[in-house]
């Protein structure tokens, strides 16, 4: 089945930048557009409205062993909204970024709903494992917050693996016995890259943030569904994805910071640092942060507001901590703190204890991103962003890290 309908940005945008987009069905063969000039700047792996999808969202990506760049998203086909028939779908770009493959469908809802992509590349195989959240198309977040639905309608936890550079991908693997407690209802992996530990005890090991929702206490007059039930917590697995374990639970519930979606990055020390959304918590500001020490098992304090991210509003955001000698921490998502609009890049020098803005991208409307090393020298961040709507296109942008640094 194909969709027709077009907003006028996505059209715009789909004409603006055909030269560095490859299109595809991802079963037939692809129609491979001019290749983009050498260094371009940007690309749009995702227009809503194409190949079978009224809207795509919910950007991950990271660099393969090889170098090739997957950009993961969900792919909606009914609609924006978060409920409903969704797929977990990729491209992939050999050239860093500047043109795409076909569309691969990589775990199909069939009528549910699949996403919250949470890729890693394993570094001691090469492998790409990727963990993604599902439940029925037919509930929503609020009921199943509410705790009206079944287990099998529920939120579950599910890892697939590609031997192939992405090419193909292993079938979805239920998880969801060892990765989420009894008494949880909501259920997200990421969204995001995750991350393998490279310095230390736990090196090659897999850490995904995730987070949940928890049902209220006996005898409590709530329904679950307020925002304070909302926790972050972590998995990790020590054997590249073939076993998993829960690592931290934030399990404060007292409404004053809500963890939600959370992203990490391992610093130069070997500790991980952990960024999450405050989901409409009483403290002031909407990024929360903290640290573990110990490979994501436990963290080193609570969750607390990040006050030099108070211009970010209540969004996914995404965190990478650059190669080499003296490189900082970045931070991307929108800097408008009422509004999804205008992304952003932050830096730390001091491990993420204070945050400078380095560049604004753009000023229109911006949503959900992830950050990804290019190389040495540049950076891709894959968002979401439109003119007419928040989720028109999701865009690759290549950045000189030069322009981060100040």
């Amino acid at each position: 089945m194909t969709f027709t309908r077009r907003t006028a940005a996505s059209a715009a945008a789909a004409g603006l930048l055909a030269a560095l987009v490859v299109t595809g069905t991802g079963t037939g063969t692809a129609t491979a557009a001019p290749r983009a000039p050498r260094g371009c700047t940007s690309s749009v792996p995702y227009t809503a409205g194409l190949e079978g999808y009224d809207t795509y969202r919910i950007p991950a990506t990271v660099t393969t062993a090889a170098g090739t760049v997957l950009a993961f998203a969900e792919g909606r086909h009914n609609g924006a909204g978060d409920t409903g028939n969704i797929d977990v779908v990729l491209r992939r770009s050999v050239d860093g970024g500047c043109t795409w493959g076909p569309l691969q469908v990589v775990a199909s809802g069939d009528g549910d709903t699949r996403g919250n992509p949470a890729p890693v590349v394993d570094p001691r195989t090469g492998r790409i494992v990727l963990l993604t959240s599902y439940n029925s198309g037919a509930v929503t977040e609020a009921q199943i917050m509410r705790g009206e639905v079944t287990a099998e309608q529920s939120r579950r936890v599910f890892v697939q693996t590609s031997r192939d550079d992405g090419r193909h991908f292993s079938a979805p693997r239920d998880i969801t016995a060892d990765t989420k407690l009894p008494g949880w209802r909501w259920y997200a992996t990421g969204p995001g890259h995750a991350i393998a530990l490279r310095h230390g005890p736990h090196t090659g090991r897999l850490v995904v943030p995730a987070n949940h929702s928890a049902a209220p206490p006996a005898g409590s007059a709530d329904t679950g569904q307020e925002a304070k039930y909302y926790g972050a917590h972590a998995l990790y697995s020590d054997d590249g994805g073939a076993t998993w374990k829960l690592g931290f639970v934030d399990d404060s519930y007292d409404g004053a910071v809500n963890s939600n979606e959370s992203m990490a990055a391992e610093l130069p020390d070997g500790r991980i640092y952990f960024t999450s959304r405050d989901q409409n918590g009483t403290s002031a500001g909407n990024r929360l942060d903290s640290y573990s020490g110990d490979g994501g098992e436990t963290l080193d304090r609570p969750y607390a507001v990040q006050p030099d991210l108070n211009d970010v509003p209540v969004v996914q955001g995404a965190v990478l901590q650059l190669r080499g000698r003296g490189a900082p921490l970045l931070f991307s998502g929108p800097s408008v703190p009422t509004a999804r609009q205008t992304m952003a890049v932050w830096r730390s020098t001091d491990a993420g204890a204070t945050f400078t803005k380095a560049l604004t991208l753009s000023t229109l409307r911006a949503a959900y991103s992830d950050l990804v090393q290019l190389g040495p020298r540049r950076v891709g961040l894959l968002y979401e962003t439109g003119t007419t709507g928040t989720y028109d296109t999701i865009e690759f942008r290549r950045v000189p890290v030069g322009d981060l640094l100040g």
